[in-house]
């Protein structure tokens, strides 16, 4: 049995070394798969994991990329002018598979041609894909074959696709400074300014959500006795939360048929705000509109000294350093006590 058979087809050895498993092409080692299945399966799987638009770059980079190797060992061949490089390459591609090439309106000056493809292994994967728009691995991939042969950088421009009903697929070849590099990098911009968007959507959600839940949970009214509400001032007031919190006492009030709105000043930040004693004073302004009086409770020793550095006065208010304290004192103003 001869295990290392060879034949030569249109200028071009091919050749088996079935001890070790090798397929020659040209005297390098080569790989055969069937192409719509096998290399289906692996164009199926290359999207699947990254999704349409990734697979689009990789092919089209990937397709470049190896062009340009074959462009480079064209080039370096001696003895060979452009146009003998053009129909050795159309030959080698079609002895390997890669279907029918044709190089149409080559301008040697300009660096500008056509190509006409036809039966292509890409096709044959798109087609067993299902698919009505054709690929970009093969048109990036003779345009990285001249990038390499001319020395130049080689941009494409697809005409119409076989796949789209046409018998052939024809591209365009022409200079251009635009890079696969550049393709790259604006894929990348691209993915990364979307996923910047989407972060900026989900936090702008959950700053929604979060400052919905603060509405709801800071400041609320609680009525302690017939006439008596109690508001519990939280954390920082910026301008937002006073106007909702105004509101809310504007509104809430005159149901509860307060008399007295007793302001608990114990949550407040300690980092007490001239915006913050604005606050305060604006309530006890709503709530005198009303007809009802504001009391302060809840002042510490702390927030004292807090208020007396910061110059901050609410002479206006009675002021009580704790809650019971204030129930009180509201209770004798209206002639009741607890008994």
């Amino acid at each position: 049995m001869n295990t290392k058979p060879g034949i030569n087809v249109a200028g071009l050895d091919f050749g088996w070394d079935v001890e070790k498993g090798k397929f020659l092409y040209e005297g390098e080692d080569a790989v055969l798969f069937w192409v719509s299945s096998a290399m289906k399966v692996f164009f199926d799987t290359i999207e699947e994991v990254s999704g349409e638009d990734a697979t689009h770059v990789v092919l089209e980079t990937t397709g470049f990329r190896q062009g340009l190797i074959v462009g480079e060992y064209f080039y370096n061949l001696k003895n060979v002018s452009v146009e003998e490089a053009c129909e050795l390459i159309t030959n080698t591609y079609a002895t390997a598979g890669w279907g029918l090439a044709k190089v149409k309106n080559f301008n040697w000056e300009n660096k500008t041609f056509q190509l006409e493809l036809k039966d292509d292994w890409e096709y044959k994967i798109n087609v067993a894909q299902e698919k009505e728009n054709g690929g970009n691995f093969l048109t990036a991939h003779y345009a990285g074959i001249f990038t390499g042969l001319f020395g130049e950088n080689i941009a494409y421009k697809v005409k119409q696709y076989q796949i789209e009903g046409h018998e052939n697929t024809i591209v365009e070849y022409f200079p251009s400074d635009s890079t696969i590099t550049e393709n790259i990098h604006e894929f990348a911009r691209q993915k990364e300014a979307e996923q910047i968007r989407k972060l900026e959507e989900l936090v702008e959600q959950k700053t929604n959500e979060l400052q919905e839940l603060v509405r709801t949970l800071s400041s609320p009214m609680i009525p302690v006795m017939e006439g008596i509400v109690v508001v519990p001032l939280l954390g920082k007031y910026d301008e937002k939360r006073s106007e909702e919190l105004i509101d809310k006492v504007l509104e809430g009030v005159p149901k509860q048929r307060a008399r007295y709105l007793l302001l608990d000043l114990t949550g407040l930040a300690q980092d007490i705000t001239v915006h913050t004693a604005e606050t305060i004073e604006k309530l006890g302004m709503a709530a005198s509109l009303t007809g009802t009086k504001t009391v302060l409770v809840g002042i510490s020793a702390e927030l004292s000294m807090i208020m007396a550095k910061k110059n901050i006065q609410f002479s206006r208010f009675e002021c009580f350093q704790s809650l019971e304290h204030g129930v009180y004192h509201a209770l004798a103003e209206s002639g009741k006590r607890i008994v």
